[in-house]
């Protein structure tokens, strides 16, 4: 049987350009499956709500499940702000729609870790996976604060909230290789996936 977690609401968000890559990355295929349909079984898997979050209603009516434009447009802070504004319980968790190999067993050990934190966020020697991460009604305000600000750094709000930093060491026996953050925006990065354009 699965494991859904009533009290936590998975936000994708939906709503980038895919400038970089050309065509839309949501429904790029790797293994025959669209990358956000990699993303949305995991979510299925583990939620039983989830919201899309970003201006593409007609894009995602297939899937029959809310999609909600971004209040503050432009930004994956801005979606995460949106995704926590509507959501109807005290977290979510969220990802991006072109995460390549979203992980299960990665998702439930950063969940498992959220009491008494605002926010469960991977960081790395490269920086930190702040779309593949859990937050708390508690960051609202200060991303709001931030957002009006002009700021879209999806982390400079950080130092505002209790973050609990969980170490690639910690996920090593979950994420051995390493992928399970690996997002794609270029032609050159899906095809090194094994994706075909």
């Amino acid at each position: 049987m699965p494991t859904l977690y009533d009290e936590i609401t998975g936000i994708i968000l939906v709503g980038g350009k895919s400038r970089r890559m050309g065509r839309d990355k949501a429904f790029l295929k790797l293994d025959g499956i669209p990358l956000f349909e990699r993303v949305l079984e995991v979510f299925r898997d583990n939620f039983e709500r989830i919201l899309l979050i970003g201006d593409r209603q007609e894009r995602f009516a297939g899937y029959h499940l809310p999609v909600v434009p971004d209040i503050y447009p432009g930004s994956s802070l801005g979606g995460l702000y949106t995704g926590l504004y509507h959501a109807p319980t005290e977290y979510v968790f969220v990802a991006s729609c072109d995460l390549a190999f979203p992980s299960r067993e990665v998702l439930r050990h950063l969940v498992s870790l959220r009491s008494g934190f605002d926010a469960v966020v991977v960081s790395t020697p490269q920086g930190y996976e702040p779309l593949f991460a859990l937050y708390s009604k508690d960051c609202l305000q200060p991303i709001k604060e931030l957002l009006e600000s002009g700021d879209c750094c999806a982390y400079a709000y950080y130092p505002r909230v209790k973050v609990r930093y969980v170490l690639p060491e910690e996920l090593a026996h979950l994420d051995r290789d390493g992928s399970a953050f690996l997002n794609v925006n270029t032609p050159e990065q899906f095809t090194e996936t094994g994706g075909e354009l």
